[in-house]
């Protein structure tokens, strides 16, 4: 199965949750006020968010007098062309081409951040890269044990320490395995939740100094893992996450479990950052590179 087809299948559900939106443009008319007010019902029923479904549906009025629509086809193409340019903020490609190159992943426990990081290393590998993976959750238990499963499935190596022991400890030792190994890559968990938010992020703050410390220069891609169940709760997650660690990109999972797949317009619109991939499944191959435009389609064929 093609990116395309995985990405059709895995909004299955946000599709279904849209499907009035076909009926509406049939009855469409330019200067028909409940027909916008008909979408933009529909877009915050999708998790798009109040905020930016209004802006949708001001940008489709704009588009509609300046271009002159007069059929819902259209308007149809003109709000898919508004939704594919909102998702545009910024490169969806990764950065790693330093050796070696960092990839840091945060988010609450329960997003399916050690699936995430599992699946990411097996198609690293799989492009020829080496990659070291650093078991930086010491508070949950069983965290490296999950993790060293894995690496054993992707043929990765692994650092870990005893359950309990200091994060930043364990990245460092890592870095330097990294180093003394030509590691490409090096993929670093992080804790879920800690005593308190404040420690969580102090922790993560700690981990970053010791990356550029240890590797000036080096690509380094913060990745923010999301539950795409979760809609406008994970959205709050994430601006958090934001204001400490520097994100550089989410990576949306359980994207086939839910009707609100809107919430990749909202992540775009509001934290002005890429969704870099999307989970559509339980399978390796199925944590995909997010392509704005074959989203968008997929939604809306």
């Amino acid at each position: 199965m093609g990116f395309f087809e995985k990405i059709f299948s895995g909004l299955t559900k946000t599709r279904s949750s849209l499907e009035e939106l076909e009926e509406i443009f049939r009855g469409y008319k330019p200067d028909n006020e409940n027909f916008y007010d008909e979408l933009e019902e529909l877009l915050v029923m999708s998790d798009v968010g109040a905020a930016n479904a209004e802006k949708v549906v001001q940008a489709l009025k704009k588009m509609t007098w300046e271009r002159r629509f007069r059929k819902g086809d259209e308007a149809r193409a003109g709000l898919i062309e508004i939704l594919t340019k909102m998702l545009g903020v910024a490169d969806t490609a990764m950065k790693l081409d330093t050796k070696p190159s960092v990839i840091l992943m945060v988010g609450v426990n329960g997003v399916g951040k050690t699936t995430t990081i599992g699946k990411l290393s097996k198609q690293l590998r799989a492009q020829g890269k080496s990659v070291l993976l650093c078991a930086g959750d010491t508070f949950r238990a069983a965290a490296a044990e999950q993790l060293s499963i894995w690496a054993e499935r992707a043929e990765a190596d692994i650092v870990r320490h005893e359950e309990g022991s200091d994060p930043a400890a364990v990245v460092y030792d890592a870095i330097c395995a990294a180093k003394a190994r030509n590691a490409d890559v090096i993929v670093i968990d992080t804790a879920g939740r800690l005593h308190n938010k404040q420690n969580l992020m102090n922790e993560l703050n700690k981990i970053r100094r010791i990356i550029d410390r240890e590797l000036p220069g080096a690509d380094v891609e913060t990745l923010m893992v999301l539950d795409a169940t979760t809609g406008q709760n994970g959205l709050i997650q994430a601006k958090q996450f934001l204001e400490t660690a520097g994100l550089t990109g989410i990576v949306l999972t359980k994207l086939d479990g839910t009707a609100k797949g809107g919430i990749v317009f909202a992540i775009a619109n509001e934290l002005k950052l890429p969704v870099k991939y999307v989970g559509v499944g339980e399978g390796v191959d199925d944590l995909i590179p997010f392509d704005a435009g074959n989203f968008v389609e997929a939604l809306f064929k």
